[in-house]
């Protein structure tokens, strides 16, 4: 067991039982993000942006696109969970050369990841959390791979019922238990007579984000783009995850050494978002959407201009566009007002 989160929920576990899967995914990635940059070869994981530069430059045209035909008018970037600051960094370059020059504002709750995020991006306002955005201007706002790191919980099939699934604690380990049954009214119809075992996620803290979200878009106009990887559910199946040093891991063990994550249910988040006002594109394929802005494009123009990276410059649109690296797993979805065009890409 490793320090105090683990001692922590261990404790919480201790007084009251089980937790639940989202109580304990809240507590080791807020303890997992608050200490350390994650990103990167010497991290646990890479990101698209992290990737290649065509990622966020491509997010940026997508965006100033979309604003030039909204009218051009006054406008704040918004982008939920920053990284490293490289994809607005990019993103911001490339806005800039279609004229566009928005208020920098990052929702980032990890004091680690905010002090690269300042060096990288100067005049970011920083934000807790939404509530603090700005009111005068229409938002533009991104979240790359920031769902998939959202609490979740789980229900889990019985022999005759479902089950609420938690995590109890044996010593020093974490296991998942089938704790208390749950209303069959919880559980979709096409899926309530699923096999023993079977596992359904949900997502409340997505569904609350994105609705705020929308409702900010419907007073102040803009748009929202989501990348992750994900699924339209609901569906089957368990998707919680860990990832260390770039390997899989077991998600119970040392809660707050490792990045935990779930796949994100696209379709119910479209449908949140279109119940709260939005109008909503997607979800589609990463390297569909990515194509279809001209990514191939860019990366045979930053090839001729750097023959010495034409290699690496290749690899890197292989790894976000094709099927078997983010091309088909990873996707892409849009929320706007209800007066703002089409988006490109969809």
């Amino acid at each position: 067991m490793t320090g105090g989160v683990a001692e922590a929920l261990a404790e919480a576990i201790r007084q009251k039982g089980p937790i639940s899967v989202a109580h304990f995914m809240a507590a080791a990635n807020a303890h997992y993000y608050a200490t350390r940059d994650p990103l990167g070869i010497a991290g646990d994981f890479t990101t698209a942006p992290e990737i290649s530069q065509m990622f966020g430059e491509l997010v940026g045209v997508w965006l100033a696109d979309l604003w030039d035909r909204a009218g051009r008018p006054q406008a704040h970037y918004v982008e939920l969970g920053p990284g490293r600051g490289s994809l607005a960094k990019d993103a911001l370059r490339a806005m800039a050369l279609a004229g566009l020059a928005p208020s920098i504002n990052f929702v980032e709750t990890s004091p680690a990841l905010r002090e690269v995020q300042a060096k990288r991006v100067q005049g970011a306002i920083f934000h807790d959390d939404i509530s603090t955005l700005p009111e005068n201007g229409a938002l533009l706002i991104i979240a790359n791979e920031f769902f998939d790191a959202l609490p979740i919980h789980q229900l889990i099939r019985g022999r005759t019922d479902w089950h609420e699934r938690r995590i109890a604690a044996q010593g020093s380990l974490f296991l998942p238990v089938a704790d208390k049954i749950v209303p069959e009214s919880l559980i979709p119809k096409a899926l309530r007579e699923a096999p023993t075992g079977s596992i359904i996620e949900s997502a409340p803290a997505s569904i609350a984000i994105v609705t705020a979200l929308t409702k900010r878009l419907g007073a102040q106009g803009g748009a929202a783009l989501i990348v992750d990887y994900g699924y339209d559910g609901p569906a089957i199946g368990d998707t919680f995850q860990a990832v260390k040093g770039h390997r899989y891991v077991n998600p119970f063990d040392a809660p707050g050494e490792n990045d935990l994550s779930a796949h994100v249910d696209f379709a119910t988040l479209g449908a949140a978002a279109a119940l709260a006002g939005a109008t909503v594109s997607g979800a589609v394929g990463q390297g569909a959407w990515l194509r279809a802005l001209g990514i191939e494009a860019r990366a045979a123009a930053l090839a001729m201009a750097s023959p010495t990276r034409a290699a690496e410059i290749g690899e890197a649109l292989e790894r976000l566009t094709q099927p078997d690296a983010m091309g088909t797993l990873f996707r892409v979805m849009a929320l706007r007002a209800p007066l703002w065009p089409e988006p490109a890409g969809f």
